[in-house]
Formats: structure tokens, C-alpha cells, sequence
């Protein structure tokens, strides 16, 4: 049997990665849960989830500029609100990570950690996280 928790996270810019893996590890251990899986899922259409490197804060800022490279152009939802570029960021990045479990742990390697990527900021996110 497992365990949902719900998270929010605050964005203060238009695009931003936002580091929640203590977040995430707190939730881990409340959960009780030794071993198993836990799925962390942005709530949205223009956010998402990614691990990667989290100690080189540069590396954050050369992914945002390295998404912003490849979204740019002229998209018809633009027309509705203007922000189909943050859509198809998130489209690329994925709104959910699954990351292992064991002995009560987050299984990321040594330099990974968990992001929220704002893409349509500054916005107050909602991140579920699910432990089973």
C-alpha cells in the first residue's frame, strides 16, 4: 500500500529549475515505506519534473537556455494565451520522475537530484508525490 502526498512549490521567475529533493526525501521517510518507487509528477502543462545534475547551479541556467533554443517560433496557441513555448518545454521535459527506493532512501547517484522546471512563471506549483 502506498502513500500520496501533495507539495507546493513557488516560482519567482518566467522560467526557473527549482531543486525539491529534500522535499522529496522528507517525504520519503514520513512515508515509513523502506522500499520501493516514488513518482514525483508536476500538476501542469508547463512545468515539469527532470533529475539531473544538482550541484553545478550553472548547469540550471544551460538548460533553460538550451529548451529556449529549441522552442522558439510561431505557434498558433500563442493566439489563446502565449504561452505555447512553455508548453512544449514541458512536453519535452515530462511532468513525472520515478526514482527507486531502498532502505528508505532516494536511489539518485551522487551528483542528481529532483527539479521542478517553471516554464510560465513566477507561479505557485503543485507537485504530487506518490510512494509505493
Amino acid at each position: 500500500m502506498g502513500i500520496t502526498y501533495e507539495i507546493s512549490v513557488p516560482s519567482s521567475r518566467k522560467e526557473e529549475m527549482i531543486d525539491i529533493t529534500g522535499q522529496i526525501r522528507e517525504l520519503v521517510k514520513r512515508s515509513g515505506i523502506r522500499d520501493g518507487i516514488c513518482v514525483v509528477h508536476a500538476m501542469h502543462t508547463t512545468a515539469g519534473i527532470l533529475v539531473n545534475e544538482n550541484y553545478d547551479p550553472s548547469l540550471k541556467e544551460d538548460m533553460l537556455d538550451f529548451l529556449s533554443g529549441i522552442s522558439k517560433g510561431k505557434w498558433r496557441h500563442d493566439l489563446e494565451d502565449n504561452n505555447a513555448s512553455a508548453h512544449l518545454k514541458s512536453l519535452i521535459v515530462g511532468q513525472s520522475q520515478s526514482i527507486p527506493i531502498k532502505s528508505g532512501n532516494l536511489m539518485l547517484g551522487t551528483w542528481q537530484g529532483i527539479c521542478i522546471a517553471e516554464f510560465d512563471g513566477p507561479k505557485l506549483r503543485k507537485v504530487s508525490v506518490s510512494i509505493v
